[in-house]
């Protein structure tokens, strides 16, 4: 029990990534494969119960046997399958949702320019003096993940590291924080000293008096103007449309990897910095390693 550790090798994030992405091709695969099986009972099955029981031999469409039409909308779903399986997930997967994301970024800053160019070149006392007493705002997200990325499963947390909490609650109180329904519906009433701000696309969604309800992102942080430091928590939709437009990151790294339904997108080195690390060996109270990390936008 208490001798020499062995030293297990560690398996490399863009591997486990690649071993997860095959994981999944496989379980399509084998789901195609039970859809072809499937297929072809059904197939014989409509056939024996049209040419041996007789069942609806006298019900035609456009003249042709009924079980005709049936076995042409039974090979429908298969090819559609199929297309899904190995076409689809081709040119619509992880990488066409980030370029899809970026593209919208990108004409969202283009307004933004031109709207800019319209404006009067003659500008008030009074404004000018707004823009210059105007706080500067730091969009931050707030984020603890596994080695894998991983933030949590059936929208709850998949470790208990107290330190993490406590750290959470000194940096976001007293600020607005940003979430989605999901992340919202996660805790059992708002969490207190903070403003909530919830995006859901239902509007007639129903919050406890105090929390601020909007439609987007966007909306979210312009709900946060007079907040210099609001804070972004989740949940994992909500993380890869901010992180595209976030000046700092303060993440919590726990060093294990865990299965998860949702993860935080891939930290880009070329994009972020990082300003910060502390590493913290687990105790009593924090039942994995971990490391508090800072990124800032280069």
């Amino acid at each position: 029990m208490f001798g020499k550790k062995k030293n297990i090798p560690q398996i490399d994030k863009d591997q486990l990534e690649l071993i997860e992405n095959a994981q999944k091709r496989v379980k399509q695969k084998k789901r195609l494969y039970i859809h072809f099986v499937v297929f072809l009972i059904g197939a014989v099955f409509l056939i024996v119960t049209n040419t041996l029981l007789g069942v609806g031999e006298n019900f035609k469409i456009l003249g042709y046997d009924w079980f005709l039409f049936a076995i042409l909308f039974w090979l429908f779903l298969f090819v559609y399958h199929l297309f899904n399986v190995f076409i689809t997930h081709k040119f619509m997967g992880k990488a066409w949702e980030q370029a899809q994301l970026n593209k919208l970024v990108s004409k969202q800053q283009l307004g933004i320019e031109k709207l800019k160019q319209n404006l009067p070149k003659e500008v008030s006392t009074i404004q000018k003096n707004a823009v210059i007493d105007a706080p500067k705002q730091t969009l931050t997200i707030i984020v603890a993940t596994a080695e894998n990325d991983a933030i949590g499963k059936h929208n709850k947390l998949i470790w208990h590291i107290s330190d993490d909490l406590k750290r959470f609650k000194n940096l976001t109180s007293g600020h607005h924080i940003i979430m989605g329904r999901k992340t919202f519906e996660s805790f059992p009433k708002p969490l207190p000293n903070r403003t909530h701000i919830v995006i859901t696309r239902n509007p007639n969604y129903q919050v406890p008096v105090g929390v601020v309800l909007v439609n987007s992102l966007e909306a979210a942080i312009k709900a946060c103007a007079t907040d210099p430091q609001p804070y972004i928590i989740g949940g994992g939709e909500i993380y890869k449309q901010a992180i595209l437009v976030a000046d700092k990151i303060e993440l919590t790294r726990v060093h294990e990897s865990f299965p998860a339904d949702t993860f935080f997108p891939k930290v880009d080195s070329s994009i972020w910095k990082e300003t910060n690390s502390i590493f913290h060996k687990k105790d009593e109270k924090n039942e994995f390693d971990f490391t508090f990390l800072t990124y800032e936008r280069k």
